[in-house]
Order: structure tokens, then sequence, then C-alpha cells
């Protein structure tokens, strides 16, 4: 006898169940800038119980958690097995974006993510439309959400070693790598069993503040709008039933890659929308150092270089071997030679020629036009490329560490996964998609709030900006 589950860890509704509802704020995508309006807005309204709050997530629920939190997992079976099994590769069919990979899931990509959690350079932030002191507070209020910590190496004698010899170098930004881990320990009843912080987290926060209804399965095909006011969205279930969602409020938070798609396809008209797509020239190199140069308590290894106005790229330097992370369960088998890993990540221009538009002679099972995406880099992104590269090489001399020179060479456009811009905020709308909240200019009720929302991409990878923005941006529906 075949016995099948309901895999019923989170509550969830039909579509037919959500359609006889409207919603304050529909929320579609449960990525990091979804699961934060989400939980944020819970948090704000969680003794008004006539507010209605709904999500729609693409695909179904896959993990309850990041998967670096699942026991028989580590970070090079996360990587090497985890990830390729549940994941799409749709760089296949966009050949100038080929490193491209999405995750439809509840979750998304923060089931993924390997949670370093940087601010952005300052200089850059100053630029953004948002108060350099309101966006303090609102970074703040998302390393408190994500539980970012720049401790989770503390006591490593391989870290403490490491970080003074990238000083002595010269390499003075280098420092403690801040991640989104929970080191809070599990007692008196209190649980901390998901360290690693997924968006999974952020919607147990907004359940255990309010209810609020969730559809997997629910592909949104269309925003719907009248007179220049949202109105919901159109939604197809599995078995491709249609069915309309009434909204007062859509925060669409697909992706950088499908976001514009779906606004394109709804008919939302922006000359900036799609446009400004941008992601990070990307290498990740490996070395090797002698274990006889620490202690017997050797620790792990997770050190971040950061972006500077004169380096305008970030290197995390992890280790050593699979040792950044691992299950309590392994035994911890260190070879005579370490491995060292550098994940590089530089600066690239924001340039509207680089771009997602529709294709209309592309359709998806659904019959909605696919995406396509007309991206290069500029000679000055190459330039950051060979800065990368030399700063890989400085790095490993200062630590002592032996590069593998054939290791470093660029990754495809897309493989960072820290795409971000195409429906970025600005005052103008010739060159911005949404204001300063992140809704959509000319559209009084549709919100972005994902990392295409971002004014631009620094060194930095995007989920901090995009939970600190999508937590401002439901402040201010709130504020309404």
């Amino acid at each position: 006898m075949v016995v099948r589950y309901k895999n019923n860890w989170i509550p969830t509704k039909t579509l037919e169940e959500m359609s006889g509802t409207t919603y304050d704020v529909l929320i579609v995508g449960s990525g990091p800038g979804g699961g934060a309006v989400l939980q944020r807005l819970c948090e704000l309204w969680k003794n008004q119980g006539a507010k209605k709050i709904g999500i729609l997530e693409m695909g179904d629920k896959l993990f309850h958690s990041h998967s670096l939190n699942i026991p028989t997992q580590n970070v090079n079976t996360a990587r090497d097995v985890l990830l390729p099994d549940n994941s799409t590769v749709i760089g296949e069919r966009l050949p100038q974006f080929s490193g491209a990979r999405m995750i439809y899931a509840l979750g998304g990509r923060s089931l993924f993510w390997n949670a370093a959690t940087p601010r952005p350079i300052q200089s850059e932030l100053n630029k953004w439309p948002i108060h350099r002191q309101e966006l303090n507070v609102y970074y703040g209020m998302a390393e408190k959400l994500l539980h970012v910590t720049t401790d989770f190496a503390k006591g490593s004698s391989m870290q403490d070693r490491m970080l003074r010899r990238l000083h002595a170098g010269g390499i003075l930004e280098a420092a403690d790598m801040p991640l989104a881990f929970d080191m809070t320990p599990s007692r008196q009843g209190e649980v901390h069993s998901n360290p690693w912080y997924s968006s999974i987290n952020a919607l147990a926060a907004a359940q255990f503040d309010r209810p609020y209804d969730l559809a997997v399965n629910a592909y949104v095909s269309r925003v719907l709008t009248g007179n220049g006011t949202v109105s919901g969205v159109e939604v197809f279930s599995a078995d491709k039933k249609k069915h309309t969602i009434r909204a007062k409020n859509v925060v669409v938070s697909a992706s950088t890659l499908e976001t514009p798609r779906l606004l394109l396809n709804s008919g939302i008209q922006g000359p900036a929308i799609g446009r400004y797509l941008t992601g990070h020239v990307s290498i990740i190199a490996i070395g090797t150092v002698s274990r006889r140069q620490f202690s017997d308590r050797l620790g792990n290894l997770a050190i971040l270089k950061f972006e500077t106005d004169e380096s305008p790229y970030q290197i995390q330097i992890l280790g050593p071997d699979q040792y950044f992370s691992y299950q309590q369960f392994e035994d911890k088998v260190l070879k005579d030679q370490l491995m060292v890993v550098y994940a590089s990540f530089g600066r690239v221009e924001s340039r509207p020629e680089n771009r997602v538009y529709i294709d209309p002679s592309a359709r998806d099972e659904f019959g909605v036009p696919l995406q396509q995406v007309q991206y290069s880099l500029s000679n000055s992104d190459r330039q950051t490329a060979d800065k990368v590269a030399q700063g890989i090489r400085r790095s490993a001399a200062a630590m002592g560490v032996t590069l593998d020179e054939s290791t470093l060479t660029l990754r495809p456009p897309g493989s960072d996964m820290h795409e971000a811009c195409t429906c970025r905020m600005g005052e103008d709308p010739a060159t911005s998609s949404t204001n300063r909240y992140g809704q959509i200019h000319g559209v009084q009720g549709l919100y972005v709030a994902d990392n295409s929302v971002l004014p631009t991409l620094t060194a930095a990878g995007p989920v901090l900006s995009n939970t600190a923005l999508a937590i401002r941006l439901a402040d201010n529906i709130a504020r309404q």
C-alpha cells in the first residue's frame, strides 16, 4: 500500500479558497523579500484581526529550512547534489546570462544561499533615494531578522592567524565575515533549530504573530490593474485552472528575472522595467596551506575582504576543506594540506542596455511569454574582473596559501545568483521602475520587493539590502 502524506508543516489554502477573499496585501513570491514583507506586516498587524494578508508561491513546499540545517547535508552535498536536484538552470535558454539558476519552491534561493550579509559600501548607499539615517535603521532591522553575527568562526586559531596575516599584508579591510546565522543556544524549551537563515524563518515568525493565507503551486500570470490602481492578480493552479484573487495592494517578489517578466506581460508601462540588469563578475578560486602552521585547535575559516572605493570587489575566504560548515555527526578529518576557498564578487556597471525583455515567440506551459536576457560586460567590468583576480592573488600570498592558478577563471554571467536592479527604485520614471518605497510609478498599490528593486548593486550580495527595503516597504503600506 502506498501512503501519501500531506507534507503539511505549514498551513496552505487552495486558490479556490483564496479567490473568495479580498486581501489588504497580496504577496507574489516567498523568497527573502516576500518573506520579510510578510513577517513585518504580521508583526505590525498582530492585533488587527480584520486585516487580510495572502502570499502566493509558484513552486511547492520543498524543505522546512535552509539546506545546511538538514542533518544529512553539509556544504559539499548541499552544493553538489541537493542544489542541482532542486533547481532549474534557466541559463540554458538565456545565452548571454548562461549561469542563471532558479529555485521554484517555498523559500526560493534562500534555501541555498551562503548567508554572507555585509552591508553595501556607504559611498554607494549615499546615491540611493533614501536618507542614510533611515537606511541605517532598516539595515539594523534586517540584521536583527536575519540574526547577523560576526562570531561564526570566533575562537578559531586558523581564523585569528589568517586575519593577522592579511592585515600584516596591507589588506586592512579583511574582517570576520558577517553571516545570517542564529548562534542562540536552545535552552529552557526555546528551540533554535534553524540557525542558517532562509525565508522559511520569516514565514514562521509571521505565522506565530497572526494568520495569513498561503497557496503553493500558484502560478501568477498577470497583475490586474485599472485606472492606475492595482486590483489583484490572475493565477493558475497546477491543473491549469485560472483564478482571480483580489487585493488592495500587490507586492511582487518573484525575482530579478521573473518580476519584470510578470509586469511586462501584465501591460504595466514603464521605460525602465526590465532594464539595468546587474550581476557580479565572479571568480571562485582554490588554494592550499600546510596544516602544520596552526595549532590543534584549528577551527574554521570565515573571513570577508570587504569592498572599498579603491577595490570594488569583496572576497569571501572559507575553509578549511568542507569544514566552513559541517554536521556534528561527521568525523573531522584534516589532511596535511588544507583547502582554502576564495569566493569573490566584483561590482558591475548598471547599464540600461543590460535588460530582461519578453520573447513572444517562446511561451511556457501556461501560454505565457517567457523572458529573454540581453547582457554583456563593459570594458570597466572586465577591468574589475582583473582586479578581482589580482585581489585573490594578493590575499593568498599574504595568508601563505598556494593558489591554484587554473581556478582563476571568470564564471558565466548569472552564476553568482546575485542579479538585481531590473525594477530599480528612484525619483525619475525614465530611469527607474518604482518610487523610493518600491511602488511602481503610476500604479497605486503595486509594489516590488525583491532584488530587482535595488537602485544599484555593490560588490555585496543583495539579500540584506533586499530584506531592509522589504521591511521598509511593509512599514509604508501599514502607514497607508
